[in-house]
């Protein structure tokens, strides 16, 4: 087995020439976060420089950057185990955006990722630039944001217990979590659970579902939000947003409709957006009947 990415990186000096200026790819880990803020601002992405800097310890990746240093683009990837791993933050600057460095940055991921199985949210903008290089389409995925209304509709009973879960309990989730996204992902939910509130819900004293809600862009994002049916995912989403009523929130599902996507309506998060959920060698999304599945997704890279 080869040495990991970033130690590659720091020997490579691969580069490409967009019209009047050269483009040279660097390890992220060693970009002014500053600048890397300064990109998404530029295309309009929510990312905030404490987002980037959680990024950055939960993935690899590259940056594009001048001979000045300026960053032009951006490329990571999140794996999960040797065999697979999540893409994401592949951002073009306008100026680059026409000129294939979108296209050069994926090739750079494809290089560190060493064959692996991978995963990808794609913008409406890119998605013709992912099926040229191979990932085929799966889901789609609606983003739904805005101020939560201070009126939460009323549910049903619970049919089980809410709870929060003590330093000790944090392992009961990762069964949970492994079966809905089809591997362990235990180093991320480590480092999600930093800084996020979580719940869980039990039946029988077994933990059959979980959620969590943490800062990002520009409020609040609930997700990872996994459960075995909308009921339970509902009550595992509202009891984060009695906290923040009036709050600018940010929930990621691939429920199109139905009673999960209807209430997020409800509650205020109109959809802004939607991408597609595309993969690259094995098929990622596995949805079983009573089976643990993500209402809500940890975010658009994370997936």
């Amino acid at each position: 087995m080869g040495p990991p990415a970033r130690e590659r990186m720091s020997g490579m000096q691969e580069s490409v020439r967009l019209k009047s200026f050269e483009l040279v790819a660097r390890d992220i880990a060693g970009v002014d976060v500053h600048l890397l803020h300064a990109l998404t601002l530029s295309v309009g992405w929510p990312h905030r420089t404490k987002d980037w800097q959680f990024l950055i310890r939960a993935g690899q990746g590259i940056a594009a950057v001048d001979g000045i240093g300026r960053v032009f683009g951006t490329a990571m990837w999140f794996p999960h185990g040797d065999d697979f791993a999540t893409v994401g933050l592949v951002i073009t600057s306008p100026r680059n955006q026409a000129q294939g460095g979108g296209r050069w940055l994926m090739d750079r991921v494809f290089e560190q990722c060493g064959g692996r199985d991978l995963a990808l949210n794609a913008t409406r903008a890119a998605h013709g630039l992912y099926l040229s290089l191979g990932f085929v389409d799966e889901a789609s995925v609606h983003m739904h944001q805005g101020k939560l209304a201070r009126d939460i509709p009323a549910l049903p009973p619970v049919n089980g217990e809410l709870s929060t879960p003590g330093a000790d309990e944090f392992a009961e989730i990762l069964p949970i979590d492994s079966q809905a996204f089809g591997r362990s992902r235990e180093r991320l939910l480590t480092l999600l659970s930093e800084n996020a509130s979580i719940c869980v819900l039990r039946r029988g004293g077994k933990v059959v579902g979980y959620s969590m809600r943490r800062d990002f862009g520009r409020g609040h994002v609930i997700g990872p939000v996994a459960a075995v049916n909308a009921e339970d995912a509902l009550h595992l989403t509202a009891v984060h947003m009695k906290a923040l009523r009036g709050r600018f929130v940010r929930v990621d599902t691939r429920e199109a409709d139905g009673p999960y996507a209807t209430f997020l309506e409800q509650c205020g998060l109109s959809i802004a957006e939607v991408v597609t959920t595309m993969s690259k060698g094995r098929r990622f999304l596995n949805r079983q009947a009573d089976q643990p599945w993500f209402y809500g997704l940890a975010g658009h890279a994370l997936s």
